[in-house]
């Protein structure tokens, strides 16, 4: 079965993983695992596969590991199909029938507020960065076409990582997100982190006016050097070779341009698995902060809602610890005729609170398009 396919055969509760490499579709549940322990999941995970060569385990981690459970399945079926993306192009867009309700929580006004109270509070607690992430709820008159919604992620997005996980409680995750946390194939290990960013135009003037301003910023600048860094020390005691670019380099999406760089190395213990790896890194500087305890509790402070599963980590790994974990961010929770959708930036003491309010605003845009909606 090629990819094209395996989209066709998703309904919502399965999981769908596709890159540019390859689809991993899982249906079913023959385990399940769910812990706010991600040591212990790290543990149980790999011990539940073992001896099952064909296995998977698929699954997501929410923003707080402490506040919500790492939930991952072991499929009834799975596999590994091709490439999903090159012929994405190619496939109709699904019609979605738009929502009754949109609103903004918090309102525009009160994010900007946000982003200022922040700014003060980096400097008076002496820390480097905070991300703060504002959303959007929609309400349908029916259930959430989560089928259409992804068909048409998967069709506008031919780079990074598109997705469809299951949640607690017959819930989904949805989306398409540019940046790899951590991938494992062997020994091979590769982090793609991504901060600092600026919005595409329709204009190919505007848009390479983006972004070169982005790739000159040191607003910018300073706030991917944090993220780069912390991936780097962390990595560090698991791998030697470490191998990372001097300056970060540009990327796009349909949507947004980022800073990033690509980090690999080689493990020292062939043993540590992918989940691991993955639950040591989260969560980077790119969705919380640094330093990681007091950006979360300011984040907690002056956002006004929970980030359940968004700015976490979704992906799968095999028995071999391989496996693939992708940063949950250009991403909803969908929740029968509700859909909650999610969009943050980096806060640095240099950032300006209207800017911030504009960067959220064109990372909403990767779901509205899916939708066929312009807000």
């Amino acid at each position: 079965m090629d990819a094209a396919e395996t989209l066709e055969e998703y309904t919502p509760g399965d999981f769908y993983f596709a890159t540019s490499r390859h689809t991993v579709f899982g249906s079913g549940s023959r385990l399940t695992f769910a812990d706010t322990d991600v040591s212990a999941l790290s543990e149980a995970v790999p011990a539940a596969l073992a001896g099952s060569p064909g296995s998977l385990a698929v699954g997501v981690l929410p923003f707080d590991t402490a506040a919500a459970p790492g939930y991952l399945v072991v499929p009834e079926t799975a596999r590994v199909a091709g490439p999903a993306h090159p012929g994405a192009a190619d496939l109709p867009r699904m019609p979605v029938d738009g929502p009754d309700v949109v609103r903004a929580v918090p309102e525009p006004v009160a994010h900007v507020e946000a982003v200022a109270r922040a700014v003060r509070a980096l400097t008076e607690r002496g820390m480097r960065k905070v991300v703060l992430a504002r959303a959007l709820d929609l309400e349908f008159p029916g259930p959430v076409p989560v089928k259409a919604v992804l068909h048409n992620l998967v069709k506008d997005n031919p780079h990074g990582y598109t997705f469809a996980a299951a949640l607690p409680g017959g819930r989904s995750l949805i989306g398409a997100t540019p940046e790899l946390l951590l991938s494992r194939s062997g020994r091979r290990v590769v982090s793609h982190p991504h901060a600092g960013s600026a919005p595409r135009s329709a204009d190919p003037v505007t848009d390479r006016e983006n972004a070169e301003r982005l790739a000159s910023s040191r607003k910018d600048q300073v706030e991917h050097a944090i993220l780069s860094e912390a991936i780097v020390e962390t990595l560090r005691p698991f791998c030697r070779n470490l191998r990372v670019p001097s300056t970060p380099s540009l990327v796009a999406t349909p949507t947004v341009w980022h800073l990033s760089t690509m980090v690999t190395g080689e493990l020292v213990d062939p043993e540590v698995t992918a989940l691991h790896l993955a639950g040591v890194l989260h969560p980077t500087p790119a969705i919380c902060g640094s330093p990681t305890g007091d950006a979360r509790r300011l984040v907690g402070e002056l956002e006004p809602f929970d980030r359940g599963y968004y700015a976490g980590t979704v992906g799968w790994m095999d028995a071999h610890g391989d496996g693939e974990w992708a940063v949950s961010i250009r991403c909803a929770e969908v929740s029968g005729e509700r859909l909650r959708l999610y969009a943050g930036g980096g806060i640095v003491p240099a950032s300006d609170p209207k800017a911030e309010l504009d960067e959220t605003s064109a990372k909403f845009q990767t779901l509205l398009r899916a939708m066929g909606l312009e807000l």
